[in-house]
């Protein structure tokens, strides 16, 4: 079948076209210059022929998804989005050096690279998951460069938001990446479905090739639809690859969604702690916190005023949340701080009137202020205590390859997260399963806290299980 050549570029204020850089079913890319601030970016322009009213919307979504995404530092920066004067939908993008696709056909990618792809992508995975979007096409051509090499997940113009996929809707996939539920059309994507197509793009970033290519047989569709349906893959081959990632690939790529792990969070701690193994520095997952966590009050005086307020009212509020996050490691200080404007009124006081009283009155008050405070923030830091839950009933179950850690959810709210504490490394989750793989006979070992609004309350005391011991 003969490509199709590329539309003509839209004119697009503020921006040159320079060439074409790409070309898909729906839409081309081209290369723009930006006039001001002067920097090349790429442009997703939608065909003319695909562009109506539905179109037009679901490009509008994929535009605002990735605005509010794109902040990650492993998803592409999206820098602005609208209509071209001849109707087509644009989207001005990141501009990226090459696909990692465009790499692992040719050479091995080394382990520790290949490590560190996973648990970046893996942390954009995490993060549009609690967003509740599913990316749903997660596959090497879809993991771009930067100019300093740096990964970041692109091409969210299939995902669909959690539970909410319409079912009429037609689902795109990669049948090499795809998991065998969505191929066999009885899923339209989950967090599991999303955790297999990172563990195979992660195979095959190893291998060479994706987890059911056969070197030299064939390999259609059809075929990789009937091994994907049906088997497990093989080992990547690689002698460099440990047993322990190998484990964790083929727990990932489990035909059966319910023994893979429960969110792709899990997966990026198996792929740390492998990097703990190969005594590699360990990539941080970055996964987004809430919004509250990142503003702060103006002044430290105003934060001390606020837990003024949360204390009295006992009432959980935007306000006291700021005033945790400004008293946490701190509260000595705010009250200082406090106490050294009540001072200077003395000061003041006295040079204006000369009284002695005046400052001994000022003291006394220091002194109220002081007290006050104390008791404020022992009442705030008590009851936030207080009101988060704790996880009571950790169990460990062992398997050949790894630990399987359970809990019951002991009534998180929305913004809450577990806290999982694993050789000496803190990860964030959602989900009452967490995996630590490793060698056979060695023990795993993990805590279980609860975070509130930015507190971690107490944590649930250490749960340990040996791998291939007694379940």
């Amino acid at each position: 079948m003969a490509r199709r050549l590329p539309s003509r570029p839209p004119v697009i204020p503020g921006f040159s076209p320079v060439h074409v850089l790409g070309s898909g079913g729906f839409a081309d890319v081209f290369l723009y210059e930006q006039d001001m601030p002067r920097r090349q970016v790429a442009v997703k322009v939608l065909l003319d022929e695909v562009v109506d009213d539905r179109v037009r919307q679901l490009f509008q979504a994929e535009a605002n998804l990735m605005a509010r995404l794109s902040t990650h530092p492993s998803i592409l920066t999206v820098f602005q989005a609208s209509v071209a004067a001849d109707g087509r939908p644009y989207l001005v993008m990141e501009l990226c050096s090459a696909s990692i696709s465009e790499r692992y056909r040719r050479e091995p990618v080394p382990v520790s690279q290949v490590l560190s792809v996973g648990v970046r992508i893996g942390s954009a995975l995490e993060t549009a998951h609690r967003e509740g979007v599913l990316h749903r096409d997660v596959k090497p051509s879809n993991i771009l460069l930067t100019a300093y090499g740096n990964p970041v997940l692109s091409d969210f113009g299939i995902a669909a938001t959690l539970g909410e996929a319409d079912p009429d809707e037609p689902v795109g996939m990669s049948i090499p990446w795809s998991a065998p539920e969505v191929l066999a059309d009885e899923s339209r994507g989950t967090i599991q479905s999303e955790v297999y197509s990172l563990a195979a793009t992660v195979y095959s970033l190893l291998a060479g090739r994706s987890p059911f290519e056969v070197p030299g047989g064939k390999n259609g569709a059809a075929e990789l639809m009937a091994r994907i349906e049906k088997g497990t893959p093989r080992p990547t081959g690689r002698p460099d690859v440990p047993p322990t990632l190998e484990r964790v690939l083929g727990a990932a790529l489990s035909r059966r969604p319910r023994d893979r792990p429960a969110t792709v969070m899990e997966l990026v701690r198996g792929f740390q702690q492998v990097e703990a193994e190969l005594g590699l520095p360990q990539t941080p997952a970055e996964v987004a916190v809430a919004a509250w966590a990142v503003a702060t009050p103006a002044r430290p005086d105003e934060q001390t005023v606020i837990a003024a307020i949360g204390a009295g009212n006992g009432a959980r509020s935007g306000r006291r949340r700021r005033t945790r996050s400004g008293l946490r490691g701190g509260a000595v200080a705010s009250a200082s701080q406090s106490v050294g404007t009540v001072h200077r009124s003395a000061s003041t006081a006295r040079a204006r009137r000369g009284s002695r009283a005046t400052l001994v009155w000022a003291s006394v008050l220091s002194a109220v202020v002081v007290a006050a405070l104390a008791v404020t923030t022992v009442a705030v830091l008590t009851r936030g205590d207080d009101a988060v839950p704790v996880v009571s009933d950790l169990s460990a179950t062992s398997g050949a390859s790894a630990v399987t850690f359970r809990w019951t959810d002991p009534g998180l709210e929305q913004g809450d997260t577990f806290v999982v504490t694993a050789d000496g490394t803190t990860s964030q989750q959602t989900g009452t399963t967490f995996v630590a793989t490793g060698r056979p006979g060695v023990e795993q070992c993990i805590r279980v806290a609860v975070n509130r609004d930015g507190r971690t309350g107490a944590d649930s005391g250490e749960r340990c299980g040996t791998i291939g011991g007694a379940r």
